[in-house]
């Protein structure tokens, strides 16, 4: 690695250092900067758990869990400066007794992980806003043998590169990063280096008879709620159309929520969401810049005793400082599928989307000259 020096128009070579050099250590370093920088493994990743030791009839542990886009587990096993021969087979342990967890059971393990670290959020609201706000119960959570693993290692033996190459030929879903510390004037920095690359996954034979049939009664449930679903926006936008609401001239969809960009905005949108056990109107902020939104977001909120005024109650600001986005919504806690409730959610979710709409249209050319 070198430093580019412009005024002598020069590279300056970094030197490289081992991590018992620097006097670093796995679980409190290394892991850690994982833990709270996962995507330096090169793709969006939520972290769900630190040393898991939640399997039956064992006291071994993985380092990290996390969660991919697709709803995979990662098992991610980290060594410092040797990834040791034994590596491999720890990892696929920890992959195949992995592959028994329920969806609850992810959702139990990271609620435990943001419980421990003093977090008080909730893991389902998280997961949910990790899958693009998607309703949990559409978004498949560890179905089958997907689970990978990624190793990190700052060097592999080559009996460890061998045997993953093999078992990725084998249709294993596994990564090996070859991670490097070096310094310079006194700081230090990390090189991350994909050495192996990914493939599909191949099944392993652990006991999965139950999750199974849950996944294919889940399956049934999920195909039985987007029916559902759809029959809903059906009349909520032919009620719309009778009283001239905003989401007239909208499509009935199997998605749970549907929306309409505020008028005059750039990345301000009004959504409205049914879940299974509530329903909101929100104003989405989403320009894509995450600086952008919290600014737009902390315009409004200068603004929160007026808008609320005008709307007649409370609002739930959410600026989500460690997300990109943020919301300013309105819930109740009504269920769609609930015939009875129905008609009063259709009713609610109009008015409260109309409202919202004509509170934050004045505010889009305001927002656009900032």
């Amino acid at each position: 690695m070198y430093i580019i020096d412009k005024d002598s128009n020069k590279l300056i070579k970094v030197e490289k250092k081992t991590f018992k050099s620097l006097g670093l250590d796995e679980r409190h370093n290394l892991q850690e900067w994982i833990a709270k920088e996962p995507s330096s493994l090169g793709e969006d990743l939520l972290i769900i758990q630190k040393e898991f030791d939640g399997f039956a009839d064992t006291k071994e542990r993985l380092d990290l869990l996390a969660i991919d886009k697709s709803g995979n587990l990662v098992i991610i096993e980290n060594k410092l400066d040797d990834s040791g021969r034994d590596v491999t087979w720890q990892a696929i342990k920890y992959a195949s007794y992995c592959s028994s967890l329920s969806k609850s059971d992810v959702i139990d393990i990271y609620q435990k992980y943001l419980n421990d670290q003093c977090l008080k959020e909730s893991a389902a609201e998280n997961l949910s806003d990790f899958f693009d706000n998607r309703d949990l119960k559409d978004v498949d959570i560890n179905v089958g043998n997907g689970q990978r693993i990624f190793f990190v290692a700052a060097n592999f033996r080559k009996e460890v590169t061998s045997s993953v190459m093999w078992l990725l030929n084998s249709g294993l879903k596994m990564k090996c990063f070859k991670v490097t510390p070096y310094e310079y004037s006194g700081k230090v920095l990390l090189d991350f280096d994909q050495i192996i690359p990914v493939k599909d996954a191949e099944d392993y034979t652990i006991s999965i008879a139950k999750k199974t049939q849950d996944e294919n009664k889940s399956g049934e449930e999920k195909q039985a709620r987007f029916t559902v679903r759809q029959t809903f926006w059906t009349e909520f936008i032919d009620y719309n159309k009778s009283v001239n609401g905003l989401f007239a001239i909208n499509t009935p969809t199997t998605d749970n929520w549907i929306g309409r960009a505020v008028k005059g905005s750039n990345g301000l949108n009004c959504n409205v969401i049914v879940n299974f056990d509530n329903c909101r109107a929100e104003i989405y902020i989403n320009t894509g810049d995450k600086d952008r939104n919290k600014s737009i977001f902390d315009f409004l909120y200068g603004n929160k005793e007026a808008i609320e005024a005008k709307f007649g109650e409370k609002l739930t600001w959410q600026r989500l400082d460690d997300k990109v986005t943020s919301r300013i919504r309105i819930d109740r806690d009504w269920v769609y599928v609930d015939t009875d409730q129905r008609q009063q959610i259709i009713e609610f979710l109009t008015t409260a989307s109309g409202k919202l709409m004509d509170i934050f249209t004045p505010y889009s050319a305001k927002i656009n000259k900032k």
